[in-house]
């Protein structure tokens, strides 16, 4: 076994194998021999006839059906290249370009088949066996022109390090240059334009969209990427659909009714113009007009899909594509081609049969005369008006030929090089198209980078219907991926042809914008792109269209009514120039000019019998006191600052308790007087003037000093109260300490109720003019005011807060004022005759009121006589008659 192994081995040594073909050779539709030989594959029929397999003989060959014009535009271009690159002398001079071009009729096996008969060289064999060890004729590959063709082409020929260059074939994932390391193009990628169509949709604020694509690489591939970028613009897929040429009509015409069916007005379709075509034809045929469709450049720039029949559904299109070119002498060259009997002429042959409707061989129709005039034909084969991506053949050929010319060259002695046409391997062709970089006749730089991709340019085209009812694909803009971000997408100033009657820019949205002052929420179960429209809690806003979060405003801040921007707070305080200021300023002024009225008319009458009787030393300072309640009253009013929060309770605390002191005092001098009864007894000393200066002196002191402490520890500052009101900032003043606060309030309290009291006791004395009754009743006012002033105080907001304190201070200083004073006025100015020592002397002859002098002259001490001012603070105010004592100037005894 082993020997036979070795004999084999050295039998096959020395012979040269060869590999036999069990089918029949594949013929290219057109060919011409060259020193340098390039392959051609493209769509010349756009479908198969394919028959079933019987398993009893070999499969019969496909059949072509479906002649597409445009491919053999792509395969013209791609052989006017060729001929254009022989008649130079700058570029491969002496060398020839030969061809090779098959036909893949749109299906991947037969690209297969195509690639696999360029790299064996099966279509030159003589013989069914062909050597297997011979370098492939083919320097390179043009095509395919959709994308999962050439995925199949480059997977096999990039084994072999044939370089394959397409010119319409954009699926991104061909960028790999791991699974395709000989792939070239001279389209940009898919990664691209799908973005491009993202921000395009972006630009025009459609949000709500559908898409449709075909169901190949090229379709999946690039909606995937669209959606991808899509989502992470804000827009939402309604649906996404797939639809291909071999799929039955039902399907197309479920895609239909979903489009129907679907709210959005906005159609991206990444679709080939095959597939295109068969689903307008359904479009058509239910008449779906009004629908704005974003095209690809597959179909949105091709001409055959651009009918005026397909404008009533496309009207307005709008999508990416490559920039148009002119080609100058390619529509003689197209004009001139003719079927001859020249080998590698056989596509002509089927294409000059189909165009002419005639046959060379088939007797039983039209005889083909080989005179018919292409000038007179008029479809998408001669139309060179659009050579968006014929371009793109035409500089794919001229990208090999100075790849070619660079190996030739050995261009600065670097990569693999060779001075001989016939040792040029397409490896080395690969290495220098890797580094090719030139100027087409457009000027356009033409060059790869390191995945084999050319810059991505692409220019946006929109549908318009010429004066002539001719399609026409107008340039409203750019796109050029190699600018910086934020510029790469530009619009011009062109007039756009929209899909809509009115021609304004269509809405597609599935909920409208939410307006500044509201905020996006998102509907439960739906894209992020249906949404309701909150307005912004209380404090918050948003300034921006389809905001999703409010912001809070900043504590001095509030939000104005449209909740769209935070505006200053007002600032609240009891100001002057407000009418309850105004009111307050006038009534404490007014009190305090009433007091000093009163001060003046007791200052003159200060002799008379009835303000003697009054004890007129506590009523003067009892009137200074009120006069102070009344103008401490205005530190309230105003905007608060450190001195007047300072002012405010302090002198509000010290005046009130100097005013109560002096009114505790006058009463307990008149209840003291009528309760020493006992014959020399000493009280009354406890209560005379120097004794009621002590005490007014004593209780103002205390509350000077709790003041002074309060002052000193915690002093009242001012403050902005922003959480009472969110509307409003109060300027009030913090207490500083509330204990304090309420040790003040608490000892007028009491002081105000021992008064009350006192007053209260002494209210039933026999006197008619009896002071301690009026002092009871502006007691009783006091304590009311002070009373019903706290619950009021506490519930009353912001600056009324302030105004209710004013109030009391005001209400509680006119009780004591109006109720103590008044009388004796009233009196003192209107009954003057009442204010005299003879009205007093001559009315005296009641026998209680005798008894009343009596106690009066008991009080004095060793009997001494008293001065008067106590004697007729009860005589006076008395309507009994006395009798039986005389007067002896200001003192009296008993007769």
């Amino acid at each position: 076994m082993f020997l036979r192994i070795i004999v084999l081995a050295l039998s096959v040594e020395g012979e040269d194998l060869f590999c036999k073909l069990w089918g029949n050779p594949d013929i290219p539709l057109l060919s011409k021999t060259g020193e340098f030989m390039l392959g051609g594959i493209f769509t010349l029929h756009n479908n198969i006839i394919a028959s079933k397999p019987t398993l009893q003989s070999k499969p019969e060959a496909f059949t072509c059906i479906g002649l597409n014009y445009r491919g053999y535009q792509f395969a013209e271009a791609m052989i006017f290249a060729i001929e254009e690159i022989n008649n130079r002398t700058d570029i491969l001079p002496n060398v020839s370009l030969g061809y090779k071009i098959y036909d893949a009729c749109g299906t991947i096996s037969l690209a297969i088949k195509a690639a696999m008969a360029l790299i064996s060289g099966a279509g030159e064999a003589q013989s069914s066996t062909l050597s297997c060890s011979q370098q492939s004729s083919i320097h390179a590959i043009i095509g395919e022109s959709a994308s999962s063709p050439t995925i199949g082409i480059a997977t096999l020929v990039g084994q072999f390090n044939i370089p394959v260059i397409s010119h319409f074939a954009t699926c991104a994932c061909l960028s790999n240059r791991k699974e395709f390391p000989s792939f070239f193009r001279t389209i940009p990628s898919d990664y691209y334009q799908s973005r491009a169509l993202a921000q395009l949709v972006k630009h025009f604020r459609w949000t709500w969209v559908g898409t449709i694509r075909s169901d190949n690489d090229y379709g999946n591939s690039g909606m995937a990427t669209f959606i991808e970028v899509a989502q992470k613009e804000g827009i939402c897929i309604e649906y996404s659909e797939v639809i291909y040429r071999t799929n039955p009509r039902e399907t197309f015409l479920k895609t239909v009714e979903v489009i129907k069916m679907a709210s959005s007005k906005i159609i991206v379709a990444f679709a080939s113009f095959i597939d295109m075509e068969f689903l307008m034809k359904e479009l058509l045929l239910q008449n779906i007009t009004g629908l704005q469709w974003v095209g690809s450049e597959s179909w949105v720039s091709a001409k055959n899909v651009a009918t005026k029949e397909n404008y009533r559904i496309c009207k307005g299109a709008i999508g990416f594509s490559n920039a148009n070119a002119a080609m100058p002498g390619l529509k003689e060259f197209l004009l001139s081609a003719h079927p001859s009997s020249t080998p590698g002429n056989t596509g002509l042959i089927q294409f000059w049969e189909n165009i002419f409707d005639c046959s060379f061989n088939n007797t039983t129709s039209k005889i083909c005369t080989g005179s018919e005039n292409l000038q007179q034909v008029n479809n998408l084969y001669t139309d060179v008006s659009e050579l968006r991506i014929t371009y793109n053949v035409y500089k794919a050929v001229y990208a090999v030929a100075y790849a070619l010319h660079d190996l030739l060259a050995c261009q600065d002695n670097q990569g693999p090089c060779t001075a001989n046409q016939k040792d040029a391997l397409p490896l080395q062709a690969l290495q220098y198209l890797q580094k090719v970089n030139f100027s087409a006749n457009n000027g356009e730089y033409v060059n790869f980078d390191i995945n084999g991709d050319p810059p991505a340019r692409y220019e946006l085209v929109n549908w318009q219907l010429s004066i002539n009812g001719i399609i026409e694909f107008v340039t409203i803009g750019f796109y050029d991926a190699s600018l910086p971000e934020g510029k790469q997408f530009i619009m011009n100033n062109k007039s756009i042809v929209w899909a809509n009657n009115d021609n304004k820019i269509p809405k597609s949205v599935c909920s409208e914008s939410c307006h500044p002052g509201t905020r996006k929420a998102t509907q439960r179960g739906k894209p992020i792109c249906c949404f309701d429209c909150l307005p912004c809690a209380e404090g918050e806003i948003s300034n921006n269209t389809d905001a999703v979060h409010c912001m809070k405003c900043p504590l001095e801040y509030r939000a104005n009514e449209e909740k769209d921007q935070c505006i200053l707070k007002d600032i609240e305080f009891l100001s002057y120039d407000e009418i309850m200021g105004m009111i307050l300023i006038i009534f404490a002024l007014l009190g305090a000019s009433l007091t000093s009225v009163v001060t003046v008319v007791f200052f003159k009458f200060k002799d008379t019998p009835i303000v003697k009787a009054n004890n007129s030393e506590l009523s003067f300072l009892l009137l200074f006191s009120l006069t102070l309640c009344f103008l401490c009253s205005l530190t309230f009013i105003g905007e608060p600052t450190q001195w007047s929060c300072m002012l405010r309770h302090t002198a509000f605390g010290i005046t009130f308790v100097l005013c109560i002191s002096c009114v505790l005092g006058k009463t307990i001098v008149v209840l003291m007087a009528f309760r020493a009864t006992v014959p020399g007894s000493k009280i009354m000393k406890c209560f005379g003037p120097t004794q009621q200066r002590l005490s007014v002196l004593s209780l103002t002191l205390l509350q000077t000093l709790t003041c002074i402490i309060w002052l000193v520890k915690y002093p009242p500052l001012p403050h902005k109260n922003m959480n009472s009101n969110k509307e409003v900032i109060i300027l009030e003043c913090e207490m500083g300490s509330a204990i304090a606060f309420y040790l003040v309030l608490g000892y007028i309290g009491v002081l105000a109720v021992m008064c009350f009291v006192l007053a209260f006791l002494a209210r039933k004395l026999p006197d008619n003019f009896n002071e301690a009754k009026f002092i009871t009743f502006s007691m009783l006012v006091f304590c009311a005011v002070w009373i019903t002033f706290i619950p009021s105080y506490i519930s009353s907001p912001g600056k009324y807060t302030v105004a209710v304190e004013v109030f009391a201070i005001l209400a509680s200083s006119f009780g004591l004022l109006l109720c103590i004073f008044v009388p004796k006025c009233y009196i003192v100015l209107l009954k003057p005759d009442r204010n005299s020592k003879k009205h007093v002397i001559g009315k005296m002859q009641s026998k209680s009121n005798f008894l009343l002098i009596s106690r009066c002259v008991n009080m004095i001490p060793n009997g001494n006589s008293y001065n008067l001012n106590v004697i007729f603070n009860f005589m006076i105010m008395s309507t009994h008659k006395l009798k039986y004592f005389t007067i002896n100037h200001n003192y009296v005894k008993i007769a």
